[in-house]
């Protein structure tokens, strides 16, 4: 049996046999389960990670510096700028009044930052929803 060469000149047009799009919303939406899962215990460190995993993907359609990378750098100098992220089970101590403070600050900048992937994933056609730009509504 022969061995084929995929790299020569000589290979016509290669197809991918693995659906990149489909691989992309499965693990959007694995790490969408993940988020509300942290967000809901209250896990600040794992909602901002698992938000950051999902800019790393929906990012990579972006480009530097455009309106949606500026957006998100600036919400997390909001998230980083009420200081180090903590878990909501750090609770209240006489050492750190301003705790509830900065968390509610971090948490609501931490919902901002996941409806603004959301809409970014829905306006990139990745998400449940999508909104054509041309007139005709035809894709």
């Amino acid at each position: 049996m022969a061995w084929k060469d995929y790299n020569s000149e000589e290979d016509e047009e290669k197809i991918s046999r693995i659906n990149s799009a489909g691989l992309t919303n499965i693990t959007l939406e694995n790490l969408w389960r993940e988020c509300y899962a942290a967000m809901t215990k209250g896990d600040l460190i794992t909602w901002n990670r698992k938000l950051d995993a999902i800019w790393i993907v929906l990012g990579g359609d972006c480009k530097e510096n455009d309106q949606d990378d500026k957006e998100i750098n600036r919400m997390d100098l909001e998230i980083y700028g009420a200081g180090s992220l903590n878990n909501k089970r750090i609770g209240f101590s006489k050492e750190s009044p301003k705790a509830p403070l900065k968390i509610a600050t971090q948490y609501l900048w931490l919902k901002k930052k996941s409806l603004f992937l959301k809409r970014l994933q829905n306006k990139q056609g990745k998400g449940t929803a999508y909104v054509s730009e041309d007139e005709d509504d035809i894709d």
